[in-house]
């Protein structure tokens, strides 16, 4: 069961080690909801392309979608998944600063 677990959480991460899924989630936590139409020209890349990695994110279910008429609405299934980004960006800052004052130790060395 437990390996189960772990391989849950493996495939979640997989699904957002992509950046234009990346992308796709921040697009999404902007505006909620948003046509696939309005992802294509906003990412720019072909349809295809863009199917795929929503699938990938549908499958985890990371993201959810609707048909209203002849358009398809994707939003953020589970809101945790931005404090999850959100953590990630905070790491890379740390990263970030900490990699900054090792260059002015060593520039003062």
């Amino acid at each position: 069961m437990e390996e189960q677990i772990v391989s849950l959480k493996s495939d979640f991460f997989k699904a957002l080690a992509h950046p234009t899924r990346i992308r796709i989630l921040e697009r999404l936590a902007k505006d909620g909801e948003i046509c696939v139409c309005e992802l294509i020209e906003d990412l720019g890349i072909e349809q295809s392309n863009l199917s795929q990695h929503l699938s990938i994110l549908r499958k985890q279910q990371i993201i959810s979608s609707t048909k209203v008429g002849l358009k398809v609405m994707y939003r953020i299934k589970y809101p945790e998944v931005l404090t999850v980004l959100g953590n990630v960006q905070k790491i890379l800052a740390h990263q970030f600063q900490e990699g900054e004052a090792l260059m002015r130790h060593l520039a003062d060395s």
